[in-house]
């Protein structure tokens, strides 16, 4: 159970810094759960009618696709095209009513909203640990806003701080051989590089039919930049779970309630 507060208390933050949390009148204990979902409606207020939207994938992000099918059924919102993450997004959507569509027919997005699995204090990400981060990142690359929502575990010091999974999307072909390389690539950082099992322990197919390898990581790897452009020359590699630099707006579910983290400069992807 995480603490909450009603009436909610939303801060932002113009550039990185600390949160300045007022005193509130009325205290209300909430389910994470539930704060997520109170997050997930925060950022559907980012969303406007005639938009393109690119629907994100996992249990928070599931709230928020749920509230726009909701305004689309209230005509609070129209005009709304979707452009799902995944095969499991897809079907939600279709659903709930929300028409869909994908980047070759749009190439640019107005807005996606999805989670993370870790957000470190530049804003940079850590997705994939639900098997999307191939899609994930194609169409939260092609955003013009990328909005993000966590609760506040998923907040480390620098990327692989939880010492959870950093993903890495490969393909099947002598995936032996390529999930070596990566170990190798990052043992200086106490790497462990273990392939993901589904069921009955057969290999985690993604949505693309791929393979992808957990990378567990005990040092931080400093320029994040460098080792992303090193995984990402590895024959076999098809994607990674980092997305650096993409996230304009990080949405955050807490025991104080929900804080809005928004970075000073956005980079928009075409």
């Amino acid at each position: 159970m995480a603490l909450a507060y009603d009436p909610l208390f939303i801060a932002s933050d113009k550039a990185l810094s600390a949160f300045d949390v007022a005193s509130p009148p009325h205290p209300m204990i909430l389910t994470q759960d539930e704060l997520k979902r109170i997050a997930a409606y925060k950022a559907v207020e980012f969303v406007e009618s005639g938009m393109v939207l690119g629907l994100g994938t996992g249990s928070t992000a599931k709230h928020a696709v749920d509230r726009i099918g909701e305004l689309l059924r209230q005509g609070k919102l129209e005009n709304i095209v979707g452009i799902p993450t995944s095969k499991k997004t897809q079907e939600q959507a279709l659903s709930l009513g929300i028409p869909l569509s994908d980047l070759d027919a749009h190439p640019v997005i107005d807005l996606s909203i999805d989670g993370a699995d870790e957000v470190d204090p530049y804003l940079n990400l850590v997705k994939g640990r639900g098997g999307s981060l191939l899609r994930e990142k194609m169409i939260e690359g092609a955003s013009k806003k990328f909005v993000v929502i966590v609760d506040e575990s998923k907040m480390v010091k620098h990327i692989g701080g939880s010492k959870l999974a950093l993903p890495v999307e490969i393909v099947p072909f002598c995936w032996k051989f390529t999930a070596e390389k990566l170990r190798s690539l990052l043992e200086g950082y106490g790497c462990e590089a273990n392939l993901r099992l589904g069921e009955k322990g057969k290999p985690f197919v993604t949505d693309n039919g791929n393979y992808i390898v957990d990378m567990h990581l005990e040092e931080d790897m400093g320029d994040l930049g460098a080792v992303s452009d090193a995984i990402l020359r590895l024959p076999g590699v098809v994607e990674h779970g980092m997305f650096l630099d993409m996230a304009s707006t990080v949405i955050i579910a807490g025991e104080l309630g929900v804080k809005i983290k928004n970075k000073q400069h956005t980079t928009t992807s075409s």
